[in-house]
C-alpha cells in the first residue's frame, strides 16, 4: 500500500513510501532503496566510524541521507553529549515521513538537541566547511553505483572526494555505505589521499548477500594545500 509519495528534485520519477503489514519501505519506481527490517550495515556504518572518534572533543559529524533513521541512531548511541550532528537530506517529504508515518522508527531522535537537520543537498553542505567535520557519513543512493540520481554521481567521482577529504579534518573519516563491491571506486579513495578499509556487512535475512562499508582516513596534517575544485 502507497503510503506517500514525494518528488526527486531533477528526477522523473517519485520516490515512494510503501507499508505492508508493519513493514514500511522507501522506493523508487520498482526499485527499492530501503526497508524498515533491514538495517545492519546502516547502522554498523555509524558504529565503525564513531568509534574512532571516541578520543576527539566535541566531534562533527555529517550525515548525507536521512532515510529511516538507522545511521543517525547509531551515531547518536555512539557519540557522547558534546557531538553535534548534522544531517542532509535532499527530499523534505523524507523529513516530513519522519515525523509523520515513520515517526515510530524514529522515535523522538530528530529532537535530540545535537541533532540539526538541513534539508539540503550534502554536496552543497560538504563545500560550505572546509575542516569542518570529523566524520562524514555517505547512504546516498545505492552507494557509488547509483540507482536512482545521476547527480549523486558527483559525490563520489574525483572531484566529489577530493571535496570531502577538504571538509574533513585530519584524521576524519568519510564513510561510504554501498549495495555491493566496487574496486573502481576504492581505487579512487586511495587516490583521493585516503587510507581505505572495506567492509563486508551480512545483509538481514539475505543469506550469503553482504553490503559494502568504506571507512576512508584523512592521512594528511596539510591535506588542504591545493585549490577548492570547480564545481561540475
Amino acid at each position: 500500500m502507497e503510503v506517500a509519495a514525494a518528488v526527486i528534485p531533477g528526477e522523473r520519477e517519485p520516490m515512494r513510501l510503501m507499508q505492508q503489514g508493519e513493514a514500511f519501505t522507501i522506493c523508487v519506481g520498482p526499485l527499492e532503496l530501503m526497508n524498515s527490517g533491514s538495517c545492519v550495515s546502516e547502522a554498523a556504518l555509524a558504529d565503525l566510524a564513531c568509534a574512532r572518534l571516541r578520543d576527539r572533543p566535541q566531534p562533527r559529524v555529517l550525515i548525507g541521507g536521512l532515510g529511516m533513521g538507522f545511521t543517525l541512531r547509531a551515531a547518536l548511541a555512539a557519540l557522547g553529549p558534546d557531538a553535534r550532528i548534522v544531517v542532509a537530506e535532499l527530499v523534505p517529504a523524507v523529513v516530513a515521513w519522519a515525523r509523520g508515518p515513520l515517526a515510530h522508527l524514529f522515535a523522538g531522535i530528530l529532537d535530540d538537541p545535537r541533532v540539526e537537520v538541513r534539508e539540503a543537498d550534502v554536496k552543497r553542505v560538504i563545500q560550505q566547511a572546509p575542516s569542518g567535520y570529523d566524520a562524514i557519513l555517505l547512504d546516498v543512493d545505492n552507494g557509488p553505483a547509483g540507482l536512482t540520481r545521476g547527480e549523486n554521481d558527483r559525490l563520489y567521482d574525483r572531484w566529489g572526494l577530493k571535496r570531502a577529504r577538504y571538509a574533513l579534518r585530519p584524521g576524519g573519516i568519510l564513510g561510504v555505505w554501498s549495495g555491493g563491491p566496487d574496486r573502481r571506486f576504492k581505487a579512487r579513495l586511495r587516490n583521493a589521499g585516503f587510507a581505505v578499509e572495506e567492509v563486508r556487512v551480512p545483509v538481514d535475512g539475505a543469506g550469503r548477500r553482504r553490503h559494502v562499508l568504506w571507512l576512508a582516513t584523512h592521512t594528511g596534517a596539510d591535506g588542504h594545500a591545493w585549490a577548492w575544485p570547480a564545481s561540475g
